[in-house]
């Protein structure tokens, strides 16, 4: 019964954060071409523009930091694998819980508090871009430094899942 319900959390976490995945695919392709016309634009036009520009900024920042949780979900993200890669199941298992445990809950809490304040003081203020004709969306940008953990958290609580169902399964292994 717990294995069920862990699965299904598990698997509902995965698919909300498979779903993100796929959009920011799509938002890195448009952020490619969105560069590709603004370096043909100002190196063959001689035009340039802010608001173009900085939204290749903010592009920047949607796919590294929303595709955080997904780069970990795909296990695509920087792993030191020398022993991990030889060990059985159980103990990838123990290597991936204690690791989601005390590193990925910790530091996901600690950067997630620490960027409160500065995230809601940039909201009160409504922050624009200090350019000229830049964006003046600097406070949702800067909102995504809070969605990194919780969507980092909320993977790494999947990720859990995961290593205690396998944990339950090859108990007697």
């Amino acid at each position: 019964m717990q294995d069920s319900r862990l699965s299904d959390l598990s698997q509902l976490i995965d698919k909300i954060t498979h779903a993100l995945g796929q959009t920011i695919k799509w938002l890195t392709l448009v952020m490619v071409l969105l560069t590709f016309i603004i370096v043909v634009l100002r190196y063959g036009f001689n035009v340039g523009f802010i608001a173009m520009q900085e939204s290749v900024l903010y592009f920047h920042a949607i796919v590294i930091m929303l595709g955080a949780a997904y780069a970990y979900k795909e296990d695509a993200h920087v792993r030191v694998d020398i022993f991990y890669q030889k060990f059985t199941a159980r103990n990838k298992a123990w290597v991936n819980a204690l690791g989601i445990i005390f590193l990925l809950f910790p530091v996901t809490i600690f950067f997630g508090y620490i960027s409160v304040d500065y995230v809601l003081s940039s909201w009160r203020v409504l922050e624009k871009s200090s350019e000229a004709g830049g964006l003046p969306l600097v406070f949702i940008n800067k909102t995504l430094l809070l969605l990194l953990p919780v969507t980092l958290f909320f993977q790494g609580v999947s990720e859990l899942a995961k290593a205690v169902i396998s944990l339950q399964q090859t108990k007697g292994a």
